[in-house]
């Protein structure tokens, strides 16, 4: 008999928020409780993540009261769509309204038989990169955990569903900021018990937050590492990336020459600012001391805050410098140029701007 005590509690368990381990652990001993058979808590678990459904009435594999009692005690939260824009070039943008009334953004990109999904980590972001729509938005909070992954899982809900081939780190906010957070998204995204994206097609984009990149190459998994670079310089990057001033150049190569794995470095072309061959010459120093690929990212004029793009002749001239000294570069296609999609801009148009914190903010890194 099926004991429905769970259903006089008030506050019912975020069952998206936990590991997946901890997730099917929690769901058979409930199933035990609640007088079903174990494996009723592993069916449960598919549906959160690999399988997901919109709720716990949606798992028909599961008896009547049981799903009804699973509704009681626990939580299976939803980001609501707001937003759906879609560019001729095939690039999707979805801004998703939060419980408390934030929005974030996430971007779903096609490329032949990929796709790639751009995922935020924060609603706004502290850090005020002076090219970026987020940073002159200003920090709101952290994402949870679900709130991260869940980004992709609403995706997986819609009809019909979009399945990522592989995920970026590279939406609203520095995600080594809230690596708490991030460190179990990470997990959710990546576990074959959840999502089940392989660790190489995840990569996590920082501007070189140092605590955070040291947790990240303690995980055994092979997740990916982007650093946004932008500037060869201290001086340069500085005016560009005020945390440089905490965390300046020579200690985030250091970091990158010690990670693992291979180093992406982004580097956002910047028309007259960040262009030059003595730029790509400078450069092209940093990436050898650590063996990193060079994407260089045309300005997305969307986003743009004052800055123009670099022209087609230097952007061709700056990845010659760079392949002439032995630095494999990619040039990244602009995408999504005729709807909102720099990061940050489709936020900044439906909410508006907030007043940005210190540039120096850093007292959400979350290390264990």
């Amino acid at each position: 008999m099926i004991n429905l005590a769970y259903s006089l509690m008030p506050d019912r368990d975020n069952i998206l928020d936990l590991r997946p381990s901890d997730a099917v652990a929690r769901l058979r001993a409930f199933a035990l409780d609640h007088g079903v058979d174990a494996y009723r808590g592993n069916q449960v678990a598919r549906r959160l993540w690999t399988a997901p459904v919109a709720s716990f009435g949606d798992i028909a594999e599961l008896p009547t009261a049981f799903r009804a009692a699973l509704d009681a005690a626990f939580e299976m939260p939803r980001l609501t769509l707001a937003t759906r824009q879609q560019s001729a070039d095939g690039t999707q943008k979805f801004l998703f309204r939060l419980a408390d009334g934030e929005a974030i953004e996430t971007v779903a990109i096609p490329d032949g038989k990929r796709l790639t999904v751009c995922i935020s980590s924060q609603a706004g972001c502290a850090l005020q990169c002076a090219f970026c729509a987020t940073g002159a938005m200003g920090f709101v909070r952290n994402l949870s955990p679900w709130e991260i992954a869940g980004q992709v899982r609403e995706l997986l809900l819609l009809d019909p569903p979009l399945r990522p081939t592989n995920v970026v780190f590279m939406g609203m906010g520095e995600p080594l900021m809230n690596w708490r957070h991030v460190d179990v998204a990470l997990t959710l995204l990546n576990d074959p018990a959840a999502m089940g994206i392989g660790a190489r097609h995840i990569t996590v984009s920082t501007v070189g937050i140092l605590p955070g990149i040291e947790a990240l190459a303690a995980r055994p998994e092979q997740f990916r590492l982007a650093i946004s670079v932008h500037a060869p310089l201290d001086a340069l990057r500085r005016q560009l990336m005020p945390i440089n001033t905490k965390y300046p150049l020579a200690d985030v190569i250091a970091a990158a020459r010690v990670f693992a794995r291979r180093v992406t470095f982004e580097y956002v072309l910047l028309g007259a600012v960040n262009d030059t061959p003595d730029h790509a010459v400078r450069l092209a120093e940093l990436a050898r001391q650590c063996g990193a690929f060079v994407n260089l990212i045309p300005l997305h004029p969307g986003g743009s805050l004052g800055f123009t793009q670099s022209s087609p002749r230097a952007t061709a001239a700056f990845a010659r410098v760079l392949r002439a000294r032995t630095v494999e570069v990619a040039v990244r296609k602009s995408r999504g140029l005729d709807i909102s999609a720099a990061c940050g801009q489709l936020r900044v148009e439906r909410l508006g701007r907030r007043s940005p914190p210190r540039a120096d903010h850093h007292a959400d890194v979350h290390v264990a």
